[in-house]
């Protein structure tokens, strides 16, 4: 299954390109933390990546696209973060494996540039069908990474309707409630954090136990 750009005006097929493709990005993701998405331009992305304003018209159209590009990114490198604390975890070992899910997204929630505002889909908060969408996507991404945890065959994971609706039962409810926690409190607020973890738990437990 790819999972390449699929929102990139052009593709980078060399290095330098590519390498100019993630400057950019990494720019947006810092000026989102500084001005936030209204006052987000390409022009001073271009300025603070140290590119020609040409170059991210090249990849881009405009500033949303840039932004479901570094979504999209995101989402890349948070399933590879989550394959590297799964490599740890027993299969069927359900608990520890929500755990280490809850906790990624926890840690780069706190840590990655741009993923407070922008984390997998538009900038929050924004309910609504692009949110649902985005929630789909992680869902059918963490899915296909925790098959065998929740007790299901990895072959037939991506098929797996059932599982598919599970997961996603989870991600849209741990979304609203890590929203709240972070607007409580910039680092999350602790109880609501707990209680989130205390409700994947029990809601799965009935599912999987």
């Amino acid at each position: 299954m790819s999972h390449a750009h699929t929102n990139l005006r052009r593709v980078p097929v060399q290095q330098r390109s590519a390498d100019r493709l993630a400057r950019i990005l990494d720019a947006g993701a810092a000026l989102l933390d500084e001005a936030g998405y209204e006052l987000l331009s390409t022009r001073a992305v271009a300025d603070r990546a140290g590119v020609p304003i040409g170059s991210v018209y090249r990849f881009f159209p405009n500033k949303r696209a840039l932004v479901d590009a570094l979504a999209e990114r995101n989402l890349e490198v948070y399933a590879g973060r989550v394959v590297a604390r799964l490599e740890g975890i027993p299969e069927r070992e359900w608990r520890a494996a929500i755990d280490a899910v809850l906790d990624e997204y926890l840690a780069m929630k706190r840590s990655v540039p741009g993923f407070a505002l922008v984390d997998f889909g538009p900038p929050v908060p924004t309910p609504g069908p692009l949110d649902e969408e985005a929630n789909r996507r992680v869902a059918g991404r963490l899915t296909e990474l925790l098959s065998g945890h929740l007790g299901r065959g990895r072959d037939g994971a991506p098929g797996d309707a059932a599982l598919l609706r599970t997961v996603l039962v989870c991600v849209q409810a741990a979304d609203a409630l890590l929203q709240l926690a972070f607007r409580t409190d910039p680092v999350g607020d602790a109880d609501l954090i707990a209680e989130t973890r205390t409700l994947l738990r029990a809601y799965l437990a009935g599912i999987l136990d």
